[in-house]
Formats: structure tokens, C-alpha cells, sequence
């Protein structure tokens, strides 16, 4: 306990008296101390509301005996950085996030934690730090942004993006375009969508860092309040139990994740957030187990953008608690792992009931009877390259096209709007890997652009980039090794035959041998030499993406 290294003892004496500077009560500290990581900012729309979840928690803990302390964690709003450099500092905070509460919480020596994220790299990063610090934790997120309403129908951020595309290709007019802006995003909140945050938030539910209803109850309801009390309450128990991140987050719970991502049609992004938590816990992680747990777990859900639901719909329908218990009908979980709630896993979904067949398919009438990411492999992707299956058409599953290559994403959605894109063309994306980029931009506005053109059923977009969990079509990320590595990305000329066969897990470019080996003697990779700072380091130190992006001690 912190009270045996900081508090008692005449030694302490200096540290008491930096307490009593802080209003610290001699009652107060003599109980356990709470550290709240909050990502409230007032930029991220999904954080906005994180100062009211916040103060619910500290009121739990405080009902449950502790002394609540909250210190900051950073945020990115990745739509807002979207397209643009902004974009190349997203994936890079994950690890600041990480290293910045690992220096607040071993600095402070606090006995507990409740995390208090909401977006994209928060979640992963924060559950990175909960693993490497290895004290009590709970999560607790701000919760999922409502639908927004356009004509009557419900729409999220992959729409407006979308309607960008079509107003560029004449689809939409200005006052329409003005109309999905102005009702797109009616609330705070993670965006309405299975994208990234949402995704991680469902699966802090499944690695059982998290209460029921972490991920689905919505930003604006008052059950996430009671939900962030229970959580400052239930933290106080894992610290009296002694129960850590490393008892919780186990290989059976991170295949669990990997299972229901699956069923979920998570963002493809968790690809890239599931090996870098496994590698904090300690856990062996290859991106095949993907594809053997893909051949095994029904793709249950189609939220938006693989389909017309939403967080809200999912939340009602049973939450992921729901989805969880239609898995174990094909014994696809190991539910005796622990959670935070102090009970297994098949506790926990002992009442959970699948109120609405249509959001969560039962797992006897699947969307398919796969999940819903796919790992390729092919000359390509030797080490491997991702997609998202259950958002992509039936008629792009296999494609056959030819290469139209871009250096950066700016130069790809020039060529888009300028209509130099047609039907059967493969748009090929590269020297935007993690250390190409470096930070490894989202393609959401190039992907957004193509399906907004109405192209998404004829044109397959293949990056060393990654994919917002917004992109929708058959956009074949995280291509290993990238192209300032020397992958065979960085040799693909225009016109060159680009192969896809997502069901048999394979992506080739159809070019000899022989001519390969003439480009790589004669091609230039190209190195970025203007970067500095945050970006400069992170180039030098980030892995492949296929081991998840993770920082190494040194470069590869």
C-alpha cells in the first residue's frame, strides 16, 4: 500500500506535509489512493463530456473508502486530424499516453487506478499502461455518441465524410452537403459508429478491464454516470482483493477479444491495439491467430459502416454482454477467465439476453460464418496486410486491377477528386507506414472519397497506411513490410496487375521475379529528412505494423 512507502513513518514526514499542501485530510490519507487518469479536453468531442464521468467516479470512490486523485492523460480527435499532417501524430500518442501515465503512476505510488478514456488511442494506450504498471485498474469510458438524423435516417461520421465524395462527384449540393454537417454528430461521445474508440471500448468489456456497458451505453445517458460510480466503487475491491491487470488481461482473455472482435466487426485498427496491450502483458500475439479464429467466430453484428446500425442500437439490443453469450452457444469463449467485477466471465453473462436478432444475429443465422477481419498474406504482404471483411461488397471480395500508385495520401485524393480513379483500378498508397509516414495515417478521407463517388463496389484501395474503423470497401491496410523498409509496396508501378482474394486470405502483384529484382536494384526508397521531434523518434524506434506498431528499445 502507498501508506507503507510514502505516508507512514517519521521519513515521510516531507511527503505528509506535500499532502496537507494538496488539502489531504490525515483521514484521507490513511486510505488507499485512487488515481484517476481523465482525457477530458475540450477539442474531442468524444471527451467533452469526461469531467461529469470524472466526478461520478471520484464519488464512488469515495463512498467505497478510497481517496480519489485524477491527473491528465492527452487526446487526439482522429477526425479532426484527419487528412491532413495532423494525422501522422494520432497513432504516436498511444505510446505517450502509455509512457506518460507510467511515469505519473510509478512517480506517486498510487494503490489503484481508474482510467478514464474515450477515443481512439486513449483506450489502447491506457490499457498498455494498466498492463505494464500492474496495479488495480478499471475502466471506465465516456461512452459512444447518439446517432445523428439526416432525411429521417441515422447517419455517423463515415456519412459526412462520405458526402464529400458525393458532393465532389455532383451526387449532393452544397445546401444538402450543409445539411448532413449540421446533424451528423448531434452529441458528445465516441462517433455512432463500430470505429476504433468504440471498438476498444466493447473489447475492454471482453479483456474484462471494464464493467458491462463500458463500451455501448451512450455519452448522454444518465446510466453512464451510474455506471462510472460503480466503477470508482468496484476499484476499491480489486485493490482489497489485489487483483492486477496481469490477472485479468491473460491469453484466454485477449483470444476472448480477438473472438468477439470478430463477431463485432471491429475496426481493423484493433490489429494494431491488440498485439501492442498483449506485448505489455506479457502475451504472444501473431496476426495468423486472427484468421484461425476468423475461420471459427460468425460475424454477428453489421454496425455502421458495415451496415445501418449504430452504438445506440447495439446498447439496447443487449450490449456486448449479448453478442458475448450468442458466442458461447458454439463454445467460442473461455468464460472462466476473471474480470474486474470479481467474477468469471460466464458470471457476468449469466442474465445477458439478445433483445433485437436483427443487430445481434443469433450465432445460428450469422452474417457470415466468418468474422469480420482478415489477415492476407502474398508477395505483397509477406508479414501480412489486414481488411475488414464484413464492410466490404460481395463483388470485391476478389478483384483483379490495375495499380495506380501514390507517394502520399494527399497526392491519392488529388487524383481522386480529379476523377483519375475508374472501375477496376487498384489505388495503391505507400510511404505512409508507421515509420514511413512516419505515424501511420488513417485513409478515411481517400476511402471516404471513392465510396462517396459511388466506386466502392469497383475500386480496391491497398495502403502501408492504415484505415479509420470508419472506412468502408475493400481498403487492404497495414501492408509488411512498408515501403520505406524496403517492402515490394515500394516497387509497384501504374499499371502493374494487383490480385485480391480476401476469402483465401491472399494479395500478389502479378510482376516476374525477375523484373522485381531489376526495380529493387534501381529504385530509390524514399526517406522523409524533414522530420523532427516526436515524429523523428518514433520513426526510429516503431516496429512493423504487423507486431502492432509497438516503440522497440532500438530500431529495427
Amino acid at each position: 500500500m502507498i501508506k507503507d512507502t510514502i505516508v507512514d513513518g517519521f521519513q515521510n514526514a516531507p511527503h505528509r506535509s506535500l499532502y496537507h499542501a494538496l488539502g489531504l485530510t490525515k483521514e484521507e490519507q490513511a486510505r488507499p489512493l485512487i488515481g484517476i487518469v481523465s482525457s477530458y479536453n475540450e477539442i474531442v468531442p468524444g471527451h467533452m463530456n469526461l469531467d461529469k464521468i470524472v466526478d461520478a467516479v471520484k464519488m464512488g470512490v469515495a463512498m467505497a473508502g478510497g481517496t480519489p486523485i485524477v491527473f491528465p492523460a492527452i487526446a487526439v480527435c482522429d477526425g479532426i486530424a484527419m487528412g491532413h499532417t495532423g494525422m501522422k501524430y494520432s497513432l504516436i500518442t498511444r505510446d505517450l499516453i502509455a509512457d506518460s501515465t507510467e511515469a505519473m503512476v510509478l512517480a506517486h505510488g498510487f494503490d489503484g487506478l481508474v482510467m478514464v478514456p474515450n477515443c481512439d488511442k486513449n483506450v489502447p494506450g491506457l490499457l498498455m499502461a494498466a498492463a505494464r504498471v500492474n496495479i488495480p485498474t478499471i475502466f471506465v469510458s465516456g461512452g459512444p455518441m447518439l446517432a445523428g438524423r439526416v432525411n429521417g435516417k441515422k447517419t455517423s461520421l463515415s456519412s459526412m465524410f462520405e458526402a464529400v465524395g458525393a458532393y465532389s462527384a455532383g451526387k449532393i449540393d452544397e445546401n444538402q452537403l450543409c445539411v448532413c454537417e449540421e446533424n451528423t454528430c448531434p452529441t458528445c461521445g465516441s462517433c455512432s459508429g463500430m470505429y476504433t474508440a468504440n471498438s476498444m471500448n466493447c473489447l475492454t468489456e471482453v479483456l474484462g478491464m471494464g464493467l458491462g456497458g463500458n463500451g455501448t451505453i451512450p455519452a448522454v445517458y444518465s446510466a453512464r454516470l451510474e455506471l462510472a460510480k460503480h466503477a470508482g466503487m468496484q476499484i476499491m475491491e480489486l485493490v482489497r482483493a489485489g487483483v492486477r491487470p496481469r490477472d485479468i488481461m491473460t491469453a484466454s482473455a485477449i483470444q476472448n477479444a480477438l473472438t468477439a472482435d470478430m463477431a463485432l466487426g471491429c475496426s481493423t485498427n484493433s490489429m494494431l491495439h491488440l498485439p501492442a496491450i498483449a506485448n505489455e502483458c506479457g502475451v504472444e500475439f501473431n496476426l495468423d491467430m486472427a484468421n484461425a479464429i476468423s475461420e471459427k467466430t460468425p460475424n454477428l453484428c453489421h454496425l455502421a459502416p458495415a451496415g445501418p446500425t449504430y452504438m445506440e442500437d447495439l446498447n439496447e439490443a443487449g450490449g456486448v454482454y449479448a453478442v458475448l453469450k450468442e458466442l458461447t452457444k458454439l463454445e467460442l469463449l473461455d468464460t472462466g477467465v476473471m474480470t474486474c467485477t470479481g467474477k468469471t466471465l460466464g458470471e457476468n453473462l449469466a442474465n445477458a439476453v439478445n433483445r433485437d436478432p436483427e443487430v445481434i444475429r443469433p450465432a445460428e443465422n450469422p452474417y457470415s460464418k466468418t468474422g469480420g477481419i482478415a489477415v492476407l498474406r502474398g508477395n505483397l504482404a509477406p508479414d501480412g496486410c489486414v481488411v475488414k471483411r464484413s464492410a466490404v461488397a460481395p463483388e470485391m471480395l476478389r478483384h483483379e486491377g490495375p495499380a495506380k500508385v501514390f507517394d502520399s495520401e494527399e497526392d491519392a485524393i488529388a487524383a481522386i477528386y480529379a476523377g483519375r480513379i475508374v472501375k477496376g483500378d487498384v489505388v495503391v498508397i505507400r510511404y505512409e507506414g508507421p515509420a514511413g509516414g512516419p505515424g501511420m495515417r488513417e485513409m478515411l478521407s481517400p476511402t471516404s472519397a471513392i465510396a462517396g463517388m459511388g466506386l466502392d463496389k469497383d475500386v480496391a484501395l491497398i495502403t502501408d497506411g492504415r484505415f479509420s474503423g470508419a472506412t468502408r470497401g475493400a481498403s487492404i491496410g497495414h501492408i509488411s513490410p512498408e515501403a520505406v523498409r524496403g517492402g515490394l509496396i515500394a516497387y509497384v508501378q501504374d499499371g502493374d496487375r494487383i490480385s485480391i482474394d480476401i476469402p483465401n486470405y491472399s494479395i500478389e502483384l502479378n510482376v516476374s521475379d525477375e523484373e522485381i529484382k531489376q526495380r529493387m536494384a534501381t529504385t530509390e526508397i524514399k526517406k522523409k529528412t524533414d522530420i523532427k521531434g516526436a515524429l523523428a523518434r518514433y520513426a526510429s524506434q516503431v516496429s512493423s505494423a504487423d507486431r502492432g506498431a509497438i516503440i522497440n528499445t532500438f530500431a529495427e
